[in-house]
């Protein structure tokens, strides 16, 4: 099982403790997960990312066989391509993105640029619909959360490239994927790390309906509670339980 949400490194907005990779290898093995794709937690709020991806890479490297970065790329940017260079030669199996927190539009051609690239280079582009609940966030924190039609727009390029959502709920997933068409979702996939379990079920209501296969085994470590995942696939209705979740 691969985690494909998690983070190093500090939160401008409230302390976490242990945002460190060793902490991570332990958390991964009390919850039975192989690895996980790791981000760089605070270049998500740096103008330029690029000094925080030399730091994830760097902190990583000697981990990369349970740890894989993913860099963070801001395709509005200058030399925006040599992160992706970077990247590409670091093994990352997929960049991320965090248009809302910079304020890119959903008809971004940057944006555009960014999902073509990844598809040229076989690499997944990540998105982040949030990193806290609205009820908690800090005054400072005006980024908001990623707006459905980002993912849409992208999905309707035609691009090829993988689009890996992290941080949806049942209303977001359901908002984008009813209005794609087949094609377009199969390059779709979602974490189910803000996806709620009993009571509301969603999770089960969306195995159901959109498929266990376009979601993906994510939480949100060390913003969330890594339990949580594991805890609702293990509290799934008996008709959706033992369902094999997606691949990255």
């Amino acid at each position: 099982m691969i985690d494909v949400h998690t983070y190093i490194g500090g939160y401008p907005f409230r302390h976490v403790p242990h945002p460190d990779a060793e902490t991570l290898l332990r958390v991964l093995d009390r919850e039975g997960v192989e690895s996980a794709w790791t981000a760089h937690l605070p270049s998500a709020f740096h103008r330029n990312p690029g000094p925080g991806n030399a730091v994830l890479i760097k902190a990583l490297t000697p981990l990369r066989a349970r740890l894989r970065a993913t860099p963070c790329v801001r395709p509005d940017w200058p030399a925006w391509l040599d992160e992706m260079a970077s990247a590409r030669d670091a093994g990352a199996p997929a960049v991320k993105a965090y248009p809302q927190i910079v304020g890119m539009s959903p008809d971004s051609g940057a944006m555009a640029e960014l999902a073509a690239s990844c598809a040229e280079h076989d690499m997944a582009l990540v998105l982040t619909v949030r990193f806290e609940d609205p009820r908690q966030r800090h005054p400072l924190d005006t980024g908001g959360d990623l707006p459905a039609a980002m993912v849409r727009t992208l999905a309707r390029l035609g691009t090829g490239a993988r689009l890996i959502v992290l941080g949806a709920g049942r209303a977001f997933v359901e908002e984008v994927h009813w209005s794609l068409t087949e094609k377009e979702r199969a390059h779709v996939l979602w974490d189910i790390s803000w996806i709620w379990g009993p009571p509301e079920d969603d999770l089960a209501v969306l195995l159901r309906t959109v498929g266990a296969d376009r979601f993906l085994y994510g939480s949100g470590w060390p913003l969330r509670l890594a339990q949580t995942p594991r805890a609702n696939l293990a509290l799934l209705p008996d008709d959706v339980a033992g369902v094999s979740l997606g691949a990255p």
